[in-house]
């Protein structure tokens, strides 16, 4: 994921962005603080916590690659923020080895569940971080997009092996281990004990389209994002979306 304020990158960003800001401004006014102390599990190199920090959070960014927090520690101090952000060596697994459980007011929990190797414990020691009340914001890849990327590429058999594998896989050379259906992400935080407050399907169109189109059309990236926007919340796109995002809260 690139930054959100980027154009061309919004197009992978966008959903989620605008939910997640509309989301950290609900929770200042009901925080009655201008400041949220926010948790990005699995943030690499501060592609939602530069901005999220820039809004005048502080964030705590939790990554196993050394690498990614190098690029975070650079990024955030050419964006001005690097006092407002923390980055820290660890995985959602030994979590709270790194930060303080029960100590945040937002968690974001983006391209981890994918990866770990329970992500009902991934997710619940997510949630464990957030206040008594507090936000979760949770994406993750999507089974629906990548049957649908496989097919429309020509890979028929992959399509229908990533269909009904129980992860979703499409093969041994398939680079993400493990999507979800909508379903099965809103059981996943319901079981924590949050409410859901929104399903969005991320990129629905966006990895469809032709690049070329995109950037040489007049006026084709502004209308791509409009048509992702209004088919974000339509539950009929969740199916054949890239990614799923899924916003829910302690009451």
């Amino acid at each position: 994921m690139s930054d959100p304020l980027r154009p061309r990158a919004s197009l992978r960003t966008a959903v989620v962005w605008d939910v997640l800001k509309d989301a950290l401004e609900r929770r200042v006014k009901a925080a009655g603080r201008d400041a949220l102390d926010v948790l990005d599990t699995g943030g690499g190199s501060g592609n939602f916590a530069v901005p999220v920090a820039r809004l005048g959070h502080r964030v705590t960014v939790v990554d196993p690659s050394p690498n990614a927090l190098f690029a975070l520690e650079r990024r955030a101090a050419e964006a001005g923020v690097a006092d407002r952000i923390h980055g820290v060596q660890g995985d959602a697994h030994g979590l709270f080895q790194v930060v303080e459980r029960g100590g945040y007011d937002a968690v974001l929990c983006h391209g981890v569940l994918e990866y770990v190797d329970d992500p009902a414990e991934g997710l619940r020691n997510a949630v464990g971080a957030l206040r008594p009340a507090g936000t979760l914001s949770l994406l993750a890849a999507g089974l629906g997009g990548a049957v649908l990327a496989r097919a429309l590429a020509g890979h028929f058999t992959e399509a229908r092996r990533a269909l009904a594998d129980p992860a979703g896989r499409w093969g041994e050379g398939d680079p993400v281990p493990r999507r979800f259906t909508a379903e099965q992400l809103t059981e996943l935080v319901t079981a924590t004990g949050l409410q859901v407050g929104a399903v969005h399907g991320v990129r629905v169109f966006a990895d469809l389209v032709p690049g070329v189109l995109v950037d040489t059309e007049p006026g084709a990236l502004d209308a791509l994002l409009k048509l992702e926007a209004a088919a974000a919340e339509q539950p009929a796109f969740h199916s054949v979306a890239t990614q799923l995002h899924v916003l829910a809260e302690r009451d």
